[in-house]
């Protein structure tokens, strides 16, 4: 890491190891930020349309089958950030068990840990609040039995770490973050800034803890996606969200390079405005997104109910109707599991699916099969 790239100390500062290199400490949050007219509307149309979006959600038919796939699609776009390549049909397709229809499975269950890990946070927010013992306990649920799993999950760092190209070292690496022992402390006022009372704007502290929580980079793998997870969970337990409907994900893929870019321009120029407004946008551009598939989900799920009312138990059919919107691509048995229903049963209202063109199998097989809801995987 090269001293002379980093002009300014607004963000941190770079500070040379007992070991002969340099790296970053950051200042602890918040910092001097200029209120530029372009950051505050920015900031205005963010907080409008996230209150849009949590609006929609409040008044929903039926919000909470709704998280799944937000879910889903969530964890498929962070990992993928990450250089996992599994689809949203193979997590779905894993999600059944029916394993065989992959030739590698290593993807797919990292991105099954990071539903994993977003569903125990959304519980785990329940009795407790974000803190660095809840991003442990993340971490843990993300790395479990994948790729990084042998490098202390659930456990900050004992060792130094730097980001940059493969084969890059401490000393050619573009970053580095902090020594362990500085770490420890960029981490205790981390926390102590996630639960002061502050003027300062709910999203923009979200961006700015996001920025920070990537500079002190305090796992040896996984802080990328640990950094978005808790994006979302912030903005659920602030209550800014009723429920974590936001792909802020798809928006950093799409715009990837540039991300990479905004949050190092921060360390190295104490380019605040640059980042919080890139990040401010992401959360307006997935907002809107939500709201639009949201809508859409609502005239599919109206479309189906001519079918509901023709059937002779119709509330029963509407159950597993509804359920498909939380499990767009399913087996007989996943719901007869998920909904306390008799396995024939299941395979009945299923048949009647495939027959109304609402299900597609999509196995060939005679046993084990598995049907997927193209008009509800087409939305994500």
């Amino acid at each position: 890491m090269n001293p002379k790239d980093f002009s300014s100390q607004d963000a941190g500062k770079v500070i040379l190891t007992p070991t002969g290199f340099w790296a970053f400490l950051p200042n602890p949050l918040p910092p001097n930020i200029s209120w530029s007219v372009s950051l505050v509307s920015t900031l205005s149309e963010a907080e409008r349309e996230l209150s849009r979006l949590a609006a929609l959600v409040s008044t929903f038919p039926f919000p909470r089958l709704l998280i799944q796939p937000f879910i889903r699609n969530e964890a498929v776009i962070s990992s993928r950030i990450e250089g996992t390549r599994a689809s949203l049909v193979d997590l779905y397709t894993y999600e059944t068990s029916q394993l065989s229809f992959f030739e590698r499975t290593d993807d797919v269950r990292e991105v099954y840990n990071y539903v994993r890990a977003t569903d125990y946070g959304l519980d785990r927010l329940k009795t407790l609040p974000i803190s660095l013992r809840l991003i442990r306990e993340l971490h843990e649920k993300l790395m479990e039995n994948v790729r990084g799993g042998t490098l202390t999950p659930g456990e900050f760092r004992r060792s130094q770490n730097w980001i940059g190209p493969i084969g890059c070292t401490p000393s050619s690496a573009p970053f580095v973050p902090p020594p362990v022992d500085m770490m420890h402390q960029a981490l205790n006022d981390l926390e102590k800034f996630i639960h002061i009372d502050t003027e300062i704007p709910t999203l923009i502290r979200a961006g700015m803890i996001h920025y920070q929580f990537e500079a002190i980079h305090p796992f040896l793998d996984g802080n990328g996606r640990v950094g978005r997870l808790l994006i979302v969970l912030l903005l659920c337990e602030w209550g800014l969200l009723p429920q974590p409907l936001l792909n802020l994900s798809v928006y950093i893929e799409r715009y990837r390079q540039q991300y990479y870019d905004l949050l190092l321009d921060v360390s190295q120029q104490g380019a605040w405005e640059a980042w919080l407004r890139f990040f401010l946008r992401g959360v307006s551009e997935q907002a809107r997104d939500g709201v639009y598939r949201m809508e859409r989900l609502r005239e599919i799920r109206n479309a189906y109910q001519p079918i509901i009312d023709k059937d002779r138990n119709s509330k029963r059919m509407e159950e597993v109707v509804d359920y498909l919107f939380s499990r767009p691509i399913l087996s007989a048995r996943q719901a007869s599991d998920g909904l306390g229903i008799p396995f024939k049963t299941a395979t009945a209202y299923l048949s009647k699916f495939e027959k109304a063109g609402i299900l597609r199998e999509i196995t060939g097989y005679t046993r084990n099969r598995i049907f997927q809801a193209d008009e509800i995987m087409k939305l994500f």
